[in-house]
């Protein structure tokens, strides 16, 4: 039976359309400053995934190049209802960013920790009594945003920047990561210079539960060494299920975590050093460089963005327009196919594990 190309325009079509723009994005980061852009990008877009940061990223650039939008860089981007809660509308002849978007379903299951027992609910069907329910992904579909600079209507309030000179830290970032690390169970302590680390300017001891940073470098550097370090503490522990057991690919997850939360607190990231993308992404048995750089990207966005949703400080936007309430962004994003997208929050589903048909996108990527 011969296969036929999905009909153009079609939900599948635009699927497709999405899954190659994706990998032309991720092809893109070539070298190490490319990629120290992308996560400089994903720390003011982080309430999106980083799959949908490289696509809204990759499609502003083009609206630039063709001269749809003033800017090389967006501002704040949302979905075509989102917009018009903030009392703005988009402007006539601008064409939405296509991301991907998540198709939920409830299930439901009075015995829950018995796998054949759940069932799925029907849009409006009320659960038994004694049912716990659960929302899933079951699909992903296509669905737009646009950028501010796309948009007409009430003015976007001003947020306050982080300002900060060179060798400065951000207020209360090394009281709060320090409050961080030491939640997680381990130690910390100063140590005279890097002669008492063996030439690092930070080490983790999984081991003895420890971390170690020295003291001989300006604020901004201890502060960002210890984010390397909680990174470590986060992602690569022993007692992490999700490790990397590839030295290489922890030293680029953990340094890129530490460039995110630097980036949004307006630290100056030009000093951060990833060895080039076309060496680490190489280096995973059985998997391609695009899904290396894909997972590892989303692995790093996950991580900064829980440090800095429990820091106390100052940050940058993270993307959404100031003002959007969650209540706005549930069910906002202009819809591509019928019925409603229940509860959506693009970055509650980074999380997932769960997988589905016709795609090879899995929850933690949209």
């Amino acid at each position: 039976m011969t296969h036929q190309p999905p009909a153009v325009g079609s939900t599948e079509a635009k699927l497709e359309r999405l899954h190659a723009q994706l990998a032309d994005a991720v092809a893109t980061l070539v070298t190490g400053n490319d990629w120290v852009r992308a996560l400089e990008f994903a720390a003011r877009f982080r309430s999106r995934s980083f799959n949908n940061t490289l696509l809204i990223w990759m499609q502003h650039l083009a609206a630039f190049e063709q001269d749809r939008v003033a800017e090389p860089t967006p501002t704040y981007v949302a979905g075509f209802r989102q917009w018009r809660t903030l009392g703005r509308s988009v402007d006539r002849g601008q064409t939405g960013y296509m991301i991907f978007a998540p198709i939920l379903a409830r299930f439901a299951s009075p015995t829950p920790q018995v796998v054949e027992s759940w069932r799925r609910l029907a849009p409006r069907e009320i659960p038994r009594r004694n049912d716990v329910v659960r929302t899933r992904l079951v699909g992903v579909r296509p669905a737009y945003v646009w950028d501010a600079s796309q948009t007409s209507g009430v003015p976007i309030p001003h947020v306050p920047a982080p300002q900060l000179l060179a060798g400065e830290a951000p207020p209360g970032l090394w009281d709060g990561l320090t409050s961080l690390v030491r939640g997680h169970g381990y130690s910390l302590r100063v140590v005279g210079s890097d002669r008492d680390l063996g030439g690092a300017n930070g080490m983790t001891d999984y081991l003895t539960r420890s971390v170690a940073i020295r003291g001989d470098i300006d604020p901004a550097a201890r502060a960002k060494t210890l984010a390397h370090e909680l990174a470590h503490v986060m992602l690569h522990g022993p007692d992490n299920a999700d490790a990397v057991f590839h030295r290489g690919i922890g030293e680029v997850e953990a340094e890129s975590v530490a460039l995110m939360i630097g980036a949004a607190h307006g630290l100056d990231t030009s000093g951060y050093t990833i060895p080039y993308v076309a060496t680490w992404a190489t280096s995973v048995e059985g998997k391609t460089p695009v899904e290396v750089v894909q997972s590892t990207g989303e692995r790093v966005r996950t991580a900064a963005v829980t440090i800095l949703t429990e820091l106390p400080t100052l940050q940058a936007g993270s993307g959404d327009p100031p003002g959007l309430t969650r209540e706005a962004q549930r069910g906002a994003l202009q819809p591509t196919v019928a019925g409603p997208l229940e509860e959506f929050d693009d970055v509650r589903f980074t999380r997932g594990r769960r997988s589905f048909a016709q795609s090879a996108i899995s929850a933690r990527d949209l």
